[in-house]
C-alpha cells in the first residue's frame, strides 16, 4: 500500500516503521515497517492476518489513514563496508527493498537472502531492485533453494562484510547458535508486538547486554550481539 505522506518520506530512514490507525473496532495502532520511499509517498507491506490488516485491505484509493512516524532506530551503513548481505525471513522482507535501494544509492554491493514458506507468499522479484543478487530458499522447495535462510546462509556470507537481518526470533536464534556471525558486524530487526509505538507503555521491552530497551524506541534495529536472544520471547 502507497501512502502520501511528504513529511514522513522526507525523513525516514530504513528499518523504521510506522504507527497507522485502522478502522472498524481496532483501538490500537498498527506497527508497520516502511517498505520503500518514493518522493512524497512511502510504501508499507503487510500480510492481511487481523483486524486491522483486514480493514487495511478493504481501503480504496481516496481513502485518509492516520499515520504516525516515522519511529525508532533503523539500519546503519558503516562507510567502510562494501558487500552487504540481507537477510529476510517470512514478513521480514518488509524492510529490505528499502535498505536495498539506500545501500545501493552508495554504491554498495548487495545481496539479499529471502526465506519464505513457499512460492505463494514470496514477494515477486520484480518488486526488488534490479542490482541486487537474490538468493531465495523455501521450504517446500517450490522455489529456489529447498530449505530455510538458516541453511543457506553459511554459502552466502563469503566475502560480507556487513549483515542485515529481519525476521522471527527463531531465525535469529539458529543464526546465534550456529556462530556463524562471530565477530561479524550484523544488526537485526526485531519482530515484537507494540502498544503505543513510541516507549510509552513499556510493553515491547527486551532485555539486552546492555539492560532493558524498549524495540520501539530503541529499536527496532540492535546489534546482533546485544540481543540476550535465550530470553527473547517468540511472536
Amino acid at each position: 500500500m502507497w501512502l502520501e505522506a511528504p513529511e514522513i518520506a522526507a525523513s525516514a530512514k530504513p528499518g523504521q516503521f510506522v504507527m497507522l490507525q485502522c478502522g472498524g473496532d481496532t483501538l490500537l495502532r498498527r506497527p508497520i515497517s516502511i517498505h520503500r520511499v518514493k518522493d512524497s509517498r512511502i510504501a508499507v507491506l503487510y500480510a492481511n492476518l487481523g483486524r486491522g490488516t483486514d480493514w487495511l485491505s478493504k481501503q480504496k484509493a481516496s481513502a485518509s489513514i492516520s499515520v504516525l512516524g516515522p519511529l525508532g532506530n533503523g539500519y546503519t551503513i558503516d562507510e567502510g563496508s562494501q558487500n552487504l548481505l540481507l537477510i529476510a525471513g517470512g514478513m521480514g522482507i518488509a524492510p529490505m527493498p528499502f535498505l536495498a535501494e539506500t545501500a545501493l544509492a552508495q554504491n554498495k554491493n548487495v545481496a539479499l537472502l529471502i526465506g519464505a514458506r513457499s512460492n505463494e507468499i514470496l514477494l515477486p522479484q520484480n518488486l526488488l531492485p534490479a542490482d541486487v543478487e537474490c538468493i531465495i530458499a523455501t521450504d517446500d522447495g517450490s522455489v529456489g533453494i529447498c530449505g530455510r535462510t538458516t541453511d543457506v546462509l553459511p554459502d552466502c556470507l563469503g566475502d560480507i562484510d556487513s549483515v542485515f537481518a529481519c525476521g522471527p526470533a527463531p531465525m535469529y536464534r539458529t543464526m546465534n547458535s550456529s556462530g556463524l556471525l562471530k565477530g561479524r558486524p550484523c544488526q537485526v530487526s526485531l519482530e515484537i508486538r507494540m502498544a503505543c509505538g513510541v516507549g510509552v507503555c513499556y510493553g515491547c521491552t527486551i532485555k539486552t547486554t546492555r539492560g532493558l530497551k524498549q524495540v520501539c524506541d530503541d529499536g527496532p534495529v540492535f546489534e546482533f550481539s546485544d540481543i540476550l536472544w535465550d530470553e527473547l520471547a517468540d511472536i
